[in-house]
């Protein structure tokens, strides 16, 4: 696991697809999107950033993170000693990602959660039109404590405004209002004409 490239991620995703597909990415996945995205635009008709990392050319999520105006992961963060693999302290994922959540849902998804690689976060991605010539829509969750409400917006700063939308959730919107959030996808979808 802890071998898993950003390219492996990019690949993974394409492989899933069918045709062109409106892709979302939560968290991290902002990054696999975009990569995703520039591995074969032609399988993408869109990207949805949830909560997330938004790619600025030639930086690496590990540096976007670094650069937020805070680091509430920092003190969750346990990273092994080869420093290839993390993972959040199971004590603290709870008020991170899930503090809107109901118990079923917190216990389902702490039970899912398990160690990542660190390659992905720390590779650089660079951006080119088979990206960023796509429609990009970003989902920012006003009362998210994994990454700052506030650098979310400024992530997003770059889409038309037309494009940026907030919801008011944790970072985990598809647990604590999966109905708003179904809504908010399908009106990127009609917006889009997908």
């Amino acid at each position: 696991m802890d071998q898993v490239t950003l390219e492996d991620c990019a690949r993974r995703i394409c492989a899933a697809l069918t045709g062109p597909t409106v892709v979302v990415g939560h968290s991290a996945g902002g990054y696999a999107i975009t990569a995703a995205a520039e591995h074969d635009p032609a399988q993408i008709s869109a990207l949805v950033y949830l909560c997330a990392y938004i790619p600025s050319d030639g930086r690496s999520l590990a540096q976007m993170r670094r650069d937020g105006p805070s680091q509430p992961l920092l003190p969750a963060l346990r990273v092994n000693a080869a420093r290839s693999l993390f993972h959040f302290d199971p004590d603290q994922v709870d008020d991170l990602f899930y503090h809107d959540c109901d118990a079923d849902a917190r216990a389902m998804a702490a039970s899912h959660l398990c160690p990542e690689a660190t390659r992905p976060q720390e590779t650089p991605l660079h951006l080119s039109a088979r990206s960023q010539s796509l429609p990009r829509h970003a989902i920012l969750c006003t009362q998210d404590r994994a990454i700052p409400p506030s650098y979310q917006a400024k992530m997003a700063s770059g889409l038309p405004s037309a494009c940026v939308t907030a919801l008011p959730a944790s970072h985990s919107p598809f647990f604590s209002m999966p109905d708003a959030f179904a809504a908010r996808i399908d009106a990127i979808v009609r917006q889009g004409g997908f």
